[in-house]
């Protein structure tokens, strides 16, 4: 009698049946998602990145931080001095150009000017203009072609020396005098003209040309908000720059280099070929990332931690110890382990040492302690000694773990 199949029969032998069983529910691959959706993952990784902008820009600092600028409330800033001369009842000019400043200074009776050109961008024309314009003019901490530029006799002498914070005013100047003690630490020092707060000799940190025109003062720290009130810092700040009803606070900038025509930018001091360098570097950089990246073909995700033989480390660290011909360090590596395991086999304790076990393995072998104890203590000179020491060593380890 033939035996019909039945409905439930006939699905478990349905073709794919056996196979979706097999293989079970499908699992999803990792990154899959962004994989199907390159585009969304690509906006809003961009998205993210502008928040990120967004939120960093409306944190930053906000406010000058130019250091000695009068709106600079910081530590290096100088808004505080420029409060003080305010009070004092002078009108404080702060040009952003060259031009700016020299309008400024044409357009005073008796300005005072006070510059502090910490780029050396300023240039021997534009200085001498200032200078002629100005009655009476500060210069702080100028760099060496800027007080070469000058030409008033003045010149650099040196720093003044950590052991000396506090300068005195030593010489017969009267502001110098009225102010008392100052702050000198990482200042400049400068011979010529008549000089004042001497580290050592005649160089001092504020030295005055000749006709008494032009003070240079080799400490911006004096005029800080951080320093101004310490010792006489700020009498002799408000007595150098106070003198004038009018004082225009001049910091050169990189914008004056294109109106000064004086510094060299980063295009003046490349050469010519330098223009084609960039191109060139970056069709190099792109050719090799394609090269390397088909060489090599899509990443692999490995799952973690591997699995490494013992045998392949082994290897691995005999062939380091045979390309630095490290002869004593691999003798030393084998004896130490044999020691170890003859120790346990011989049940002498973790305190046993090297003498405990040659001795017990001369006992049960029935052996000369001397001649195990030389074979034990060997130091092989050569690669080829080394290799018989070895086995010889693991001869011995053999016959002791088989009794």
């Amino acid at each position: 009698m033939t035996r019909l199949p039945t409905a439930g029969a006939g699905r478990r032998n349905a073709p794919g049946a056996g196979i979706a069983t097999a293989k079970g529910p499908r699992r999803r691959r990792p990154f899959a998602w962004i994989r199907n959706h390159r585009g969304l993952a690509a906006a809003a990784l961009v998205a993210v990145a502008a928040l990120a902008l967004i939120i960093g820009t409306q944190l930053a600092p906000k406010g000058d931080t130019v250091p000695l600028s009068v709106h600079n409330a910081g530590p290096n800033g100088g808004k505080a001095l420029g409060q003080i001369l305010g009070r004092h009842g002078v009108n404080i000019h702060t040009p952003g150009r060259f031009d700016a400043a020299l309008a400024d200074l044409r357009s005073s009776s008796s300005p005072t000017l006070l510059i502090y050109d910490r780029n050396g961008i300023l240039g021997k024309p534009q200085l001498s203009a200032l200078v002629a314009a100005a009655d009476h003019v500060v210069v702080i901490s100028p760099r060496l072609d800027t007080l070469a530029a000058l030409d008033n006799g003045i010149h650099q002498a040196g720093v003044v020396p950590d052991a000396i914070p506090v300068l005195d005013p030593r010489c017969s100047q009267a502001d110098a005098n009225a102010a008392g003690q100052v702050t000198g630490q990482g200042g400049f020092v400068y011979d010529g003209g008549t000089t004042c707060y001497r580290a050592a000799g005649t160089a001092g940190m504020l030295a005055i040309s000749g006709d008494r025109r032009t003070a240079v003062l080799g400490s911006a720290a004096v005029l800080a908000n951080d320093k101004l009130d310490d010792l006489g810092n700020a009498a002799l700040a408000v007595r150098l720059l106070g003198a004038s009803s009018d004082l225009v606070w001049y910091l050169p900038s990189l914008e004056d280099v294109t109106v000064t025509g004086h510094g060299k930018t980063l295009d003046d001091l490349a050469p010519g070929w330098a223009r084609f360098l960039g191109p060139w570097l970056l069709l190099v950089a792109v050719t090799a990332i394609v090269w390397r990246g088909r060489r090599h073909g899509p990443l692999v995700f490995e799952p973690l931690p591997v699995v490494v033989k013992a045998v392949e480390t082994a290897e691995g660290r005999a062939r380091l110890y045979q390309d630095s011909r490290a002869i004593d360090q691999a003798r030393d590596n084998l004896r130490a382990g044999m020691l170890a395991r003859l120790s346990a086999k011989l049940r002498l304790g973790p305190g046993a040492g090297a003498e405990d076990v040659v001795a017990s393995a001369a006992r049960l072998l029935g052996r000369d302690a001397a001649a195990v104890r030389t074979l034990v203590n060997e130091r092989p000179a050569t690669e080829a000694r080394l290799v018989a020491w070895s086995q010889a060593m693991d001869k011995l380890e053999k016959e002791v773990m088989t009794q």
